[in-house]
């Protein structure tokens, strides 16, 4: 083996997610580390293979590696067609997907599954959706040479779908130092109306798993009536109604919201809430850590390996203990200021340097390079 790698870069074509922000992230870092010849990256080059049309839109955040546009087709079709058949021309490397799914056509080929959700919370995906990922990942975790995944918890649910056993499966967690990256936006809370302090932030999301609903019925609780839910995403005001949650007076939707102005959303907010019932890393939490926003978090899936004692944790489907403890939480500003302290002091470990230096020991490892 050579050590080169080709990054599939499909996601650069795609609406950003949380999913192709963790891609682009750690395959900078990487790239970085090869660029500055770091000896954890030593034998090893990357380059990233992508859409034509991606090469003629305009990236707001290029990739810092070389790019390589291969034809024809885009979307799935490019993915699982051009990819895996043209992904050779040139200098031959191994295939890197970070992003759940890569080409079912390739064997050698290296895939970040972040979790497997489709199978843990099946009501939170559209049928497509979930029998895609049903039909492709068994097949990637057979034919691929080795999967990637984000936490302790999601490789052991890994291995308990019989995807793949413990010993195909490396860990490479997240960085969260990326929220450092954008200066604040010093406007974001004013435009919403919130005062600093006031309020708290949770994820737009009417996904099952990510369990809005139980702060949707905490912010019901009289105990909460000087604080604001602030939700931020997609997800508006009808789509909650449409899914059967009746939203209180005091819940504001802040819509989609840019780096800068979810910086100081953040930074600026009482705590983030994040009561999802499972989670494969659970990225949102640390973020707010690294600013100095203490999180509010369920204890499920890979959340408190993630957060360890850093974070407060109320039960995932009990609104009377949500509302307790961010009640508790606005009338003790001493307690807030420890919590976000050691939040802080605990985020710091989770760089992108540091994951992709984990990444590139592994993709070292595949071969020996030397």
């Amino acid at each position: 083996m050579n050590g080169h790698f080709q990054l599939n870069g499909k996601f650069l074509a795609a609406a950003p997610t949380g999913v192709h922000r963790v891609a682009r992230e750690l395959a900078n870092a990487l790239a970085d580390l090869i660029a500055e010849g770091a000896p954890c990256a030593r034998g090893l080059s990357l380059e990233a293979l992508v859409p034509p049309a991606t090469l003629s839109a305009a990236a707001p955040e290029p990739l810092r590696m070389p790019l390589r546009a291969l034809g024809p087709f885009a979307g799935i079709a490019w993915e699982q067609l051009t990819l895996p058949l043209r992904h050779h021309t040139g200098r031959r490397g191994t295939l890197l997907n970070l992003c759940n799914i890569g080409p079912v056509l390739a064997r050698d080929a290296v895939t970040m599954i972040h979790d497997v959700q489709v199978l843990l919370s099946p009501q939170s995906y559209r049928p497509g959706f979930r029998a895609w990922y049903r039909a492709l990942q068994p097949l990637i975790a057979r034919r691929h040479r080795l999967l990637l995944t984000v936490s302790d918890y999601s490789k052991a649910q890994i291995v308990a779908a019989g995807l793949a056993p413990a010993d195909r499966i490396a860990v490479i967690p997240n960085g969260a130092d990326h929220v450092l990256a954008v200066p604040p936006d010093p406007q974001a809370v004013a435009r919403l109306g919130l005062v600093p302090g006031t309020y708290v932030l949770a994820v737009a999301n009417t996904q099952a798993h990510k369990n809005i609903a139980v702060l949707l019925r905490a912010f019901a609780d009289p105990a909460l009536a000087g604080l604001t839910l602030v939700l931020f995403g997609g997800a508006d005001r009808a789509a909650f109604a449409r899914a059967g949650h009746p939203v209180p007076a005091n819940v504001v939707f802040a819509g989609r919201v840019d780096d800068g102005g979810l910086r100081s959303l953040m930074e600026q907010a009482l705590c983030l809430a994040f009561p999802s019932t499972t989670e494969g890393f659970g990225l949102p939490p640390l973020e707010a850590m690294v600013l100095g926003c203490p999180a509010v978090i369920a204890p499920c899936g890979a959340l408190p390996e993630v957060c360890g004692q850093a974070a407060l944790t109320a039960a995932p489907h009990d609104p009377a203990a949500w509302a307790g403890a961010l009640a508790a939480l606005a009338g003790d500003p001493h307690r807030r200021a420890a919590l976000a302290a050691r939040g802080r002091d605990h985020a710091a470990r989770y760089t992108w340097r540091r994951a992709a230096q984990r990444l590139a020991g592994t993709l070292r490892g595949l071969d020996h390079i030397a």
